[in-house]
């Protein structure tokens, strides 16, 4: 890893999880329950295939994702979150509130970050234990 631009904490995050293909990965990950290549390609944004292997090398190399092989078919990868990843989650959340307020979302894709804002502090911690039961127990 080499070394950071500053170690303003801004700074720090954004070296790990600053642009838009990253968060939108996370996203993926966490809200929309994707793990594997061929889903997060299907996503509504379209990442090119070449930026989303590199943006999961960097997750991976950073300890937010971890890959395997499946249980049922060892030749297809998944990657999961750890415990680093899933701590991010409330970060995304803090996000989407943003973009709510702001009025920068169509109705259809808020509806999920709604739902979970919502439900306050107690959602979010059932959010964040349901990840940790999908994406830690059966590492």
């Amino acid at each position: 890893m080499k070394a950071p631009r500053s170690y303003c904490p801004q700074n720090l995050i954004l070296e790990v999880i600053g642009d838009k293909w990253t968060l939108l990965i996370l996203r993926d990950m966490m809200i929309n329950d994707k793990s594997y290549f061929r889903e997060f390609l299907k996503s509504e944004e379209k990442i090119a295939s070449n930026i989303l292997s590199n943006r999961l090398r960097s997750l991976e190399s950073e300890g937010i994702i971890h890959r395997r092989s499946n249980p049922n078919h060892k030749q297809k990868i998944q990657y999961l979150l750890t415990q680093k990843g899933i701590d991010l989650f409330p970060i995304l959340m803090e996000n989407a509130r943003w973009s709510l307020k702001y009025k920068l979302v169509n109705e259809a894709d808020a509806e999920k970050a709604r739902v979970i804002l919502a439900g306050g502090p107690q959602k979010m911690e059932a959010f964040m234990q349901a990840l940790k039961e999908r994406h830690l127990n059966d590492s």
